[in-house]
Parts: C-alpha cells; sequence; structure tokens
C-alpha cells in the first residue's frame, strides 16, 4: 500500500476495526446479501454471458458506490471487449453529480478515454450511442471546462435521450438525476417535482428499481416533501441492505422529521458498512462515506442530547487514519467539532477550534467546509469578552473563502458561506452594543438560508439562522420576538 501522507501506513481494515465496536448496528454489513442491490434490467446489445454483471454495474451506479461500479464496468469489458455501455458505465462513475467531490483533471481525461472507447463500439445511432453520448457531454475536453457547464451538457444529452426513449427506464432514471444535478441552478422546487413524477413511473413497473429509489429520496428531501413516500423511503434498506449509500440516504428524510432513533440505527449500519468497503489504490483510503454517515450520526445524537455519544463518534472520526481525502471528508473532519461547541454553546472551546486540520487535506480546494470552522471561531469569540480581533479575523476569512468558492464556479457554495458570514457579524454587531446592525443582519441571513435548498452534504445547518435570530432578540430582552 502507498504511503499516505501525514497518516499511519495501516490498511484501513485494520486500523478501523475498533472502530466498528463504537457504532454497534442491528445487522452487520457482512451478514446480509452483497449481491442484493435491486433490479435492473438495462438491456445491453453485449454477450449474454455479461449481461447480469453489467445489469449490476448500473445498480451499483445509481446506489452512488462508484468504486465498485467502476471495477464491475472494468471486468465485463475485460469479457466482452466489444460492449460499449461498459466502457461508458465506467466513464460515469468518473463523476458524481449529487455528491460535492468534484472530478480531477485525471478523472476528466479517464472519463474522456473511456466515452471514446465507448463511442468507438457502438452503433453510429440508436438507444446506446445516445446514453454513451451524455458522457461524451460531460467529459468532452473541448468544450467550456467548467463543472457545471459540463453538468448542463450533460443533462441537455440526457433530456435528448429521454425524449428518443421515453419509455426506457434507465433513459428515465438518469433524466431524474439530471434534474437533481440542475435543482441548486435555479427553480429548485420545479426540478423536484419533475424529477419525483418520473420517478414515480418506475416505481409503478419496478419497486425495487435502485435508480427510483434512491433518487427519489433525493426529491423528498427538500421543503415541503419530506413526508411524501415515506414506504419508498423505507424500503431501500431491504432492497441494499449491505450498501453504505443505501442504509443512509432514508436518514436524510428521517432527518427532516425529527426521527432521531431512525437516523442513529440507519446511519450505525451504513457506517460499519462502509468501513468494510476501503477505496482507492490497493483499498488505500477509507471511503467518504464513512465520515458521512458519522456526521449524521452526530447531528442526531446532539439533538437528542446525548452529547457524550458525539463526541466519542467525533473522536473515533479524527482518529481514523487514511481518510479518502475528498470534499466530504473535508467537510464532516470540519463539521463535527464546530456542531458539538456551537450546539452546547461551549463559546471558549468554539473560539480555539483549528483552521484547515488536518494539514494533509487539500483546503484550498474547499472553501466551504472551512468556513465552517471560522463560523464556529467567530460565534464562539462574539460570546467572549475582548474577542473582537479573533472577531473581524473570522469575518475576513469567511469574506475571503465566499470569493474563494465564486472563484471556483460554486455559486451555492459561497451563498452557504455568506449566511455563516452573516452570522459572525451579527453576534460580533451585538457585541460592540449595535442591536439594529446585529438584528438586520441575521435577518439577511435568515432570508439567504431559507431561499438556498439544503444541500446533500450536510444534514442541516450548524445553526439555522432563524433560531440564532431567536437567540439574539433573546439577548436583547425581546422574548415575544424570539
Amino acid at each position: 500500500m502507498p504511503q499516505v501522507a501525514g497518516y499511519r501506513t495501516m490498511h484501513p481494515l485494520v486500523a478501523c476495526a475498533s472502530l466498528l465496536f463504537l457504532i454497534p448496528h442491528p445487522r452487520s454489513a457482512q451478514e446480509s446479501a452483497p449481491e442484493s442491490l435491486g433490479v435492473v434490467e438495462f438491456g445491453a446489445s453485449c454477450d449474454p454471458a455479461v449481461l447480469d454483471d453489467l445489469d449490476r454495474g448500473f445498480a451499483l451506479l445509481h446506489h452512488m458506490t462508484y468504486p465498485a461500479a467502476s471495477s464491475v464496468f472494468q471486468e465485463v469489458a475485460e469479457v466482452d471487449p466489444d460492449c460499449a455501455v461498459a466502457y461508458w458505465g465506467a466513464a460515469m462513475t468518473h463523476f458524481q453529480p449529487l455528491w460535492p467531490n468534484r472530478p480531477t483533471p485525471e478523472d476528466l481525461r479517464a472519463g474522456w478515454a473511456l466515452a471514446r472507447e465507448a463511442r468507438r463500439r457502438v452503433a453510429p445511432s440508436g438507444r446506446e450511442a445516445m446514453f454513451v453520448a451524455t458522457g461524451e457531454a460531460f467529459f468532452d475536453p473541448d468544450g467550456d471546462p467548467d463543472y457545471w457547464t459540463r453538468i448542463e451538457r450533460w443533462a441537455a444529452a440526457t433530456k435528448a435521450l429521454f425524449d428518443a426513449y421515453p419509455e426506457d427506464r434507465e433513459a428515465r432514471a438518469f433524466f431524474a438525476l439530471s434534474h437533481l444535478a440542475t435543482a441548486s441552478r435555479g427553480d429548485a422546487a420545479r426540478h423536484h417535482q419533475e424529477a419525483a413524477d418520473v420517478l414515480a413511473t418506475i416505481l409503478a413497473e419496478e419497486p425495487a428499481h435502485p435508480g427510483a429509489v434512491h433518487y427519489l429520496i433525493h426529491a423528498n428531501d427538500f421543503g415541503g416533501r419530506e413526508r411524501l413516500s415515506l414506504d419508498v423511503v423505507r424500503s431501500y434498506g431491504d432492497i441494499a441492505p449491505a450498501n453504505p449509500h443505501a442504509l443512509h440516504m432514508p436518514t436524510h428524510i428521517f432527518v427532516r422529521l425529527g426521527e432521531w432513533e431512525s437516523v442513529i440505527e440507519w446511519n450505525r449500519r451504513a457506517a460499519a458498512a462502509a468501513l468494510l468497503q476501503p477505496v482507492g489504490p490497493g483499498g488505500a483510503y477509507v471511503w467518504d462515506e464513512y465520515p458521512h454517515a458519522v456526521e449524521y450520526l452526530v447531528y442526531a445524537e446532539l439533538q437528542r442530547g446525548d452529547d457524550a455519544a458525539a463526541e466519542a463518534l467525533i473522536r473515533a472520526l479524527h482518529d481514523t487514519p487514511a481518510l479518502q481525502p475528498s470534499f466530504k471528508t473535508a467537510f464532516h473532519l470540519a463539521s463535527t467539532p464546530v456542531r458539538l461547541a456551537v450546539e452546547r454553546k461551549s463559546w471558549a472551546e468554539a473560539a480555539a477550534l483549528p483552521a484547515r486540520d488536518p494539514a494533509t487535506l487539500d483546503w484550498d480546494a474547499f472553501p466551504w467546509p472551512e468556513a465552517l470552522v471560522w463560523f464556529g471561531r467567530g460565534l464562539g469569540a462574539a460570546h467572549q469578552e475582548g474577542s473582537e480581533e479573533t472577531v473581524a479575523e473570522s469575518v475576513d476569512r469567511l469574506r475571503q473563502l465566499s470569493a474563494g468558492a465564486s472563484a471556483q464556479g460554486e455559486a451555492v457554495f459561497a451563498t452557504q458561506i455568506d449566511v455563516l458570514r452573516f452570522e459572525v457579524e451579527a453576534w460580533g454587531a451585538l457585541a460592540t452594543g449595535d442591536a439594529d446592525q446585529a438584528v438586520w443582519l441575521l435577518e439577511e441571513a435568515v432570508d439567504l438560508e431559507e431561499a438556498t435548498p439544503k444541500h446533500p452534504v450536510t444534514p442541516g445547518p450548524m445553526l439555522p439562522a432563524r433560531e440564532l435570530l431567536g437567540d439574539l432578540y433573546l439577548a436583547l430582552g425581546r422574548p415575544g420576538m424570539a
């Protein structure tokens, strides 16, 4: 196994074995049928001997289990080198349209090479050629390299596929996914509704289709939709009982419903399953599905008031060697100690949180995760006398990070950072006696936060802006307003 800078050279399964005892779960991933992934029938023009494995690859792709899906597609291509959609499927594992992770230059090159291999083997027109065209639209190096421009190109090609084959189950699934991927670009409610409408037609035909179930949960992870299709939400764990992301996804809805015991039960299972599926060359890394599940666990434990359980989970996460160096990992390493401090109103602890930790991560690529720590530092300092310089430092850094996210083309991340900055500025204004400015800033934060749909990477804000506004009114002696 290659040396990972800053981490002990120990295989993740060995290093994390003790963590399985910190995350008790009612059904072990090892006790579940690993082949149970739902029902996909892609119907490719490949050697009949590979069709079952090909369907398994597409099921894993729908579960967003990208490393395993890539391996399956590669195995299919080795058995049937002329199976064009196997190359296309492998290409599609190199970008993650609903996650905050962004493809590296190596991912883009690999995806384009695979898309071209698919094009060389596919018939020049027809259904499979249009599937291949969706991958080409994203990875084409001759187009605008901006990530969101690539997403829009892919979405347009996916719509063309859907328009040409509206009865095709897989075309419908990817079309719904494209709606969800572009929802943050505007008119989010319409995109979520249209995705849900398309997915309902798949579920009426095949209730165990992994893409339809998975993407419907994302469609309903939106204010006002959380009580819809709860039977579908709860079915996901039965469809894929050993898949970490399938075990985690229903908890997006359980969080919105305040079902903390369910959030904890399902994420314990998801975290344990993720620890059993290392990723990277030679299984060098702990998959970032593990820290993702841990944050949802921490969030739920804090909501039900078990601070000690939350603290133990955070300690285990931060002691885990060789975490996958991704946006998701950076986000959860940053967010969990902030949550623990600010939920308990431990302001001195919040003000002392270390930024850009661990130093082994490329924090310049992750402005929103870094901003979470500066929010905690600034809010903590604003609640302590004589900390005006720390508050000002935090506000300045948050402003820089917002500009950095904008420069990366990540407008949604920049907006999230601006909400954090307004909140720190507001409490800083109160500390200096400017109550009117404090109220105005927090009202701005409320409006901005409530106009921005929750990102799937997080179970919720560090502290909701409206909650902070209520706290501010209490501090000002206005309980009625609070």
